[in-house]
C-alpha cells in the first residue's frame, strides 16, 4: 500500500501552525476579547482568519481583529475550556435575534358575588 503524504491526506495526523492569524474580537472590561463560536455539533471553538479578506468576508467590514498566533490562541482560550480553534471557517449563521419579553399583564381582580352564594344541592344522595 502506497503512503499517503500530507498534500493528499484530507486530516494529517500532526497538527501545523497556521501562522499569525486575524482573530475576531470584541470589546472587553479590559481592551478586547475573542469572540468565541460554536460549531456545527455546539462544540465551542475558537476561530482566526489566515487573511483579513478572509474575515471580512464572512463576519463583515465592521468585525474588528487582532493578529495573534495559532499557539497564542489557544493559550488565551484553553482556560475557558475552549481547546478547538477553526482557521477559515466558510459559513456563519447570524446572531440569534434577541426576544423582549411581553409587556407584563396585571390581572384585574373579580368582581365579589352581589349577594350570597347558594349551592344546589338536590341532586345529592346520601347512601
Amino acid at each position: 500500500m502506497a503512503e499517503l503524504r500530507y498534500g493528499e491526506d484530507p486530516e494529517p495526523a500532526e497538527r501545523f501552525p497556521a501562522g499569525p492569524l486575524y482573530v475576531p474580537v470584541r470589546p472587553g472590561p479590559s481592551g478586547c476579547a475573542a469572540r468565541l463560536f460554536r460549531t456545527p455539533l455546539g462544540e465551542r471553538t475558537a476561530v482566526g482568519f489566515t487573511s483579513e479578506r478572509r474575515l471580512t468576508a464572512t463576519l463583515g467590514s465592521g468585525q474588528a481583529w487582532i493578529r495573534l498566533a495559532e499557539s497564542a490562541l489557544r493559550t488565551l482560550t484553553a482556560p475557558l475550556g475552549v481547546t478547538a480553534v477553526t482557521v477559515d471557517p466558510q459559513f456563519t449563521a447570524p446572531a440569534p435575534a434577541r426576544v423582549t419579553a411581553p409587556a407584563r399583564v396585571t390581572p384585574v381582580p373579580a368582581a365579589p358575588p352581589a349577594g350570597p352564594v347558594t349551592y344546589d344541592m338536590s341532586a345529592l344522595r346520601i347512601a
